[in-house]
């Protein structure tokens, strides 16, 4: 096994000082962009991971990421945010990052927590998760200065590219939109939508997306409700499928998500439907069992992006964001996964 690459190693392929690599890794605003390209560059294809005991503690810095992890709610959707939060350590690890995960019951709880986390200089950044609009924790780290993004955006404002901190999120929209136009073309044009009751940014976000493909086509389909939850998803779509011609006037499903999919998949298969195409939203391994088409968000996307909001493309320590810098405003798109449910 040959030695592992050293500063001095980046710097003479790079063409620079030992000094100049330092900075890139610790300061890199105050490296001229083109230099700075030309040493990340070399730091990429020599696998150069700085040795963070040492960095911590020249830098007094922690190299490490807080991230909120939400209370665990159960479901068959719940898997998301562990993929991301497990992605966002994979990559980090690979910056010479580590991330510490904290939780809290409130955003108040949250923000005393976090006052703990900064204070105690545990942390360099922070990854919020579960946003909304007027969020108290946003305005709290923007003033203290603290380095974040979210995952999610600030729902509920006129408009949300408008927010003050930078943000990444799945494009749901984009998922459904896909979705619906496939199952136009394979099923019919009666395609029905299964959300969550309105005002709720995400899944109103979603069924955006259904809405825009059906007005693209020149469909009509019927819209049902209902609150998260397999149980309760499924008593409404056993009422709607009992009652006369529903299932004959209704080509395919998109669903809000692989909750509501598999409550729908299940009630049209009392019903006689078992053959109802249905596509739901997370791809979670219990559509996968089914066989039911659902969208894949990608949370391992989420993760990247994110760090590379914090750290930027090939950093390996947190930036301070410029403040004559606008917020970055991210969207990663989904991709819908084809079954025979």
């Amino acid at each position: 096994m040959g030695k592992p690459p050293t500063v001095e190693d980046v710097a003479r392929m790079a063409g620079v000082s030992r000094q100049t690599v330092s900075n890139v890794l610790n300061s890199p605003g105050i490296v001229r962009d083109e230099t700075r390209e030309r040493v990340q560059q070399a730091i990429a294809d020599l696998a150069y991971r700085p040795h963070a005991a040492a960095r911590r503690l020249r830098t007094r810095r922690s190299s490490t990421i807080g991230v909120h992890l939400d209370p665990y709610s159960g479901g068959i959707s719940g898997v998301i945010l562990d993929r991301f939060v497990h992605a966002l350590s994979e990559r980090a690890s690979e910056r010479g990052m580590r991330v510490l995960i904290y939780s809290a019951r409130s955003a108040d709880e949250e923000i005393a927590r976090l006052g703990d986390l900064v204070d105690g200089a545990e942390i360099d950044a922070v990854v919020i998760t579960g946003t909304f609009f007027g969020d108290p924790r946003t305005g709290w780290l923007l003033q203290r200065n603290v380095p974040f993004v979210s995952f999610g955006r600030p729902w509920g404002g006129d408009d949300v590219y408008s927010s003050a901190h930078t943000w990444v999120d799945v494009d749901g929209a984009a998922g459904t939109r896909a979705a619906t136009a496939h199952a136009i073309e394979t099923a019919g044009f009666r395609v029905g939508f299964f959300g969550w009751p309105p005002d709720n940014g995400t899944g109103d976000d979603r069924e955006r997306g259904w809405r825009a493909a059906m007005t693209d086509a020149a469909a009509v389909g019927p819209r049902f409700e209902a609150i998260e939850g397999l149980a309760r998803a499924r008593e409404v779509m056993s009422a709607v499928f009992a009652a006369p011609d529903t299932l004959r006037d209704l080509d395919a499903l998109v669903c809000v998500s692989d909750s509501h999919a598999v409550a729908a998949h299940l009630a049209a298969s009392d019903a006689g439907r078992r053959d109802l195409p249905v596509i739901g939203f997370d791809n979670t391994p219990v559509a996968e069992a089914l066989g039911i088409s659902s969208i894949e968000q990608s949370p391992e996307l989420v993760a990247a992006a994110v760090l590379d909001r914090l750290m930027g493309p090939t950093g390996s320590a947190v930036s301070l964001r410029d403040r004559d810098t606008p917020p970055a405003h991210v969207l990663v798109e989904p991709r819908l996964i084809v079954r025979q449910n």
